[in-house]
């Protein structure tokens, strides 16, 4: 009989329940592991920040059953043009509209309080995950065999602890969970104040289209961004000698859009001094501590990867817990989190440096490096995703640490929603597998199920590829003894209880 008296016990507590922290304690909700999130505030944040998501965050979501949920809140971008001060174009950097490998669209517009309400309103589904907010966490205490957090009920000054396995820290810039495991952080070098207005037009200003722009002015920089719906945002460089108070000012907000707008156009949502900063933290884990999302990095928007990379780490961390505390994983198996995810980062944010460049036309050249160059044309930007750092993949192998493509099923339908949150592995007929691998969970998509896998397979020159839950390849196999040291390698980590994803009806 369990002592009344004894502590709430949980796998895992989750500090902060914004969209990587909602994330997180979904993907945690599909394996059925015991998740606390815990969060100071009542309700969503109301005001708009986030405004880009891509299609390998989209696959998440698709992972947790929230795509179609999701999709009535977005809208697909066409891209980003970078112009000079006379409005001539220096960078184009479009996307195409149609599906990418990952069988998403590679770039969607939101309102973050909407996203938000979708996946929290996601945990609701999970009978294994609890979430409580006007919780102020203030102690975490590492024991032998867990941590000890203590918190305040902020709605009626009741102090709480609960026991967890571990604990992550999804609170923000001024994570707590980054305190508590004594982390410094590595300063990139871009720190600027910029002003972010949100604003709801009045009638239709089709002229400003749908690009995002960003005005490559000396004079004073800016961005322009067309949001869902009604909303527009417009991101205005603060000069040095500017007060940041003063320049929030209505009358001072609506001189700095005079170029665009007026107050007969648009009413003002939110005018906030924001600065931009680049910095990762240098130890992301301490024993059962770990951080996530914007406590362990923050980049400059110019890439609209900030929330990108908090969505990349919850899908990273979240399978490799339930493996080890539901799969007797070896413990070590979260040694690999760091190093995946923290060279995958840095390569955004120095991108994104870069980039940022060419707005403030200091460092142009730098920037437009990162393009490529066309006759009698605008330098062309095609951004790559950064491959993993080195962990749980064999490096030795082709195409390991690459994104893994979705395929489209015969009947049509997806080929994650069809294997689920598991290892997977792509073969180009499933017949001469060994039996083991079913009895390990592992799933196979070979290309009797899916029309690509098989060209995809032949056209990289390999026999069978392995897929870890969060869609990035482990290794591959050119012949019969690579894919046994796949199998091999594959059946320990997998033994792993799943829970169904139901539709966010």
């Amino acid at each position: 009989m369990q002592d009344k008296s004894a502590p709430e016990e949980f796998d895992v507590v989750i500090v902060g329940r914004g969209p990587v922290g909602a994330t997180l304690a979904n993907l945690l909700g599909l394996r059925g592991v015991r998740t606390l999130v815990l969060e100071r505030e009542t309700q969503t944040y109301h005001l708009p920040r986030a405004v880009h998501f891509d299609d390998e965050c989209m696959r998440v979501f698709q992972t947790v059953g929230l795509a179609d949920a999701i999709l009535p809140h977005v809208i697909l971008s066409p891209g980003m043009l970078f112009l000079d001060a006379n409005g001539k174009m220096l960078l184009d950097w479009s996307r195409p509209q149609t599906l990418t490998p990952m069988g998403w669209h590679l770039s969607y517009r939101f309102h973050q309080p909407d996203l938000e309400d979708v996946l929290i309103g996601g945990l609701a589904r999970w009978p294994h995950v609890t979430l409580r907010s006007r919780c102020d966490v203030f102690a975490l205490d590492q024991v032998e065999d867990g941590v000890r957090v203590r918190y305040e009920d902020l709605s009626n000054g009741k102090l709480s602890e609960v026991r967890a396995g571990y604990v992550i820290g999804c609170d923000g810039a001024r994570s707590l969970v980054r305190r508590f495991i004594g982390s410094s952080m590595d300063d990139l070098g871009f720190h600027e104040r910029w002003l972010v207005i949100d604003v709801l037009l009045k009638r239709a200003r089709d002229d400003l289209g749908d690009y995002s722009l960003q005005h490559c002015d000396p004079r004073r920089p800016a961005t322009y961004v067309r949001g869902t719906g009604t909303r527009r945002r417009w991101e205005i460089t603060i000069l040095p000698d500017e007060d940041s108070q003063e320049i929030a000012q209505p009358a001072k907000v609506w001189d700095l859009l005079s170029r665009w707008i007026t107050p007969d156009d648009a009413e003002l949502e939110r005018a906030a001094v924001y600065t931009f900063h680049s910095v990762i933290a240098r130890q992301w884990r301490s024993g059962r501590l770990f951080l996530a999302g914007d406590s362990a990095h923050q980049t400059p928007p110019f890439l609209g990867q900030g929330m990108c990379a908090g969505i990349r780490d919850a899908a990273n961390l979240a399978w490799k817990l339930a493996a080890i505390i539901q799969g007797g994983a070896a413990p070590d198996l979260l040694d690999t989190y760091q190093s995946e995810r923290q060279p995958h980062v840095r390569e955004f944010i120095e991108l994104a440096i870069r980039l940022g460049g060419v707005i403030n036309t200091k460092a142009i050249e730098a920037g437009l490096a990162a393009g490529e160059a066309r006759e009698n044309a605008p330098v062309k930007l095609d951004v790559r995703k950064p491959l993993l750092g080195p962990g749980l993949t064999f490096s030795d192998l082709p195409l390991a640490g690459h994104l893994a493509p979705q395929f489209m099923l015969r009947d049509g339908g997806r080929s994650d929603d069809r294997t689920g949150y598991h290892h997977v592995l792509l073969v180009e007929a499933a017949a001469v597998l060994p039996s083991r691998l079913a009895q390990a969970g592992i799933e196979i998509l070979a290309g009797d199920d899916a029309e690509g896998v098989r060209d995809w397979l032949r056209k990289h020159g390999i026999i069978a590829a392995l897929v870890r839950p969060d869609r990035y390849i482990r290794g591959t196999a050119r012949d019969e003894p690579e894919l046994e040291r796949l199998v091999a390698a594959a059946i320990p980590a997998t033994q792993i209880p799943l829970t169904q994803a139901p539709s966010a009806a």
